[in-house]
């Protein structure tokens, strides 16, 4: 048996004409989805990121600001943006591309965006609101791995699932949204013991830690669905957390790296802030 390929790209072109869809009556309206970008410093993964997210809002006729600052920018600089941005009736969602520089605390920054504008979906409001199951905008990875899982009718209730990785952008959010969906939700951490006996029971297996070939092929149960949102460049190559060649062998559903989360990621990033935009203009569902 070879797992099938959660095809992360098809999905998120199947999602994208939707949402070009929507613009279009916004447009016709006379709204212009507008989202800022703030990115301080010279990280060459951040400037890719951003470069993304730009390519793929002029696709689907959202505006995107970039404001790229120097790595000398201080905090109370940034916050000024943030501000100025928060009360401007033309822009529907900011966000700050994550890192920043060091002498800037990057909490500061994102509580200071208004919940009403967090395109993120980090502020201590939203967070809260997720959890609640009261929210009204969503983290983009956790959003974009529901989505994968609903595009190929994968029945999430009463399934154990299991995260590896308790990040606030990836770990924590898609536990609150598997539980919203009835599974039983296990997080696991670089503190948690026998991670291998806790993999081996899921029946959902999502890892999002950053460390190259984690997750081997003994370490999950047959038949399992393993979503894997790890990126790290071994040998000029981009690859997972998992031993991808060995566990698609044992899994029913895998993702590969790149194409699997990744292009729904950037997707669900520009549906939050559709829904924003019509949050903000009281545009209907």
């Amino acid at each position: 048996m070879v797992g099938k390929i959660l095809d992360g790209r098809a999905v998120a072109n199947k999602r994208a004409a939707k949402v070009k869809e929507t613009v279009k009556t916004f447009n016709d309206k006379g709204i212009i989805p507008h989202f800022c970008v703030i990115n301080i410093g010279d990280d060459p993964a951040s400037k890719i990121y951003v470069a993304t997210k730009k390519r793929r809002a002029e696709k689907l006729g959202i505006k995107q600001d970039i404001y790229q600052m120097s790595a000398e920018t201080t905090e109370s600089e940034a916050l000024e943006l943030i501000a100025k941005l928060n009360k401007n009736p033309d822009i529907n969602g900011v966000m700050v591309q994550l890192p920043v520089p060091k002498h800037i605390n990057s909490d500061h920054l994102i509580e200071a965006i208004s919940p009403e504008k967090d395109v993120d979906a980090l502020t201590s409001a939203n967070i809260g609101r997720l959890w609640q199951g009261t929210h009204f905008v969503l983290p983009a990875t956790a959003c974009g791995i529901i989505h994968l899982l609903e595009d190929y009718e994968i029945n999430v209730e009463g399934k154990n699932a299991v995260i590896v990785g308790r990040s606030n952008i990836v770990g924590k959010p898609t536990a609150a949204l598997l539980l919203e969906k009835n599974a039983s939700v296990t997080i696991l951490h670089s503190h948690s013991q026998n991670l291998a006996e806790f993999t081996r029971k899921a029946d959902i297996l999502v890892v999002a830690v950053g460390k190259a070939n984690l997750i081997t092929a003994d370490m999950v149960k047959p038949d399992a669905i393993v979503i894997d949102v790890g990126m790290n460049r071994v040998d000029g190559h981009l690859m997972g957390d998992v031993d991808f060649e060995k566990v698609k062998e044992k899994a029913s559903f895998i993702t590969p790296v790149p194409g699997g989360v990744g292009p729904l990621t950037v997707e669900s990033l520009m549906e939050q802030v559709v829904a924003l935009t019509r949050r903000q203009n009281d545009c209907g569902k």
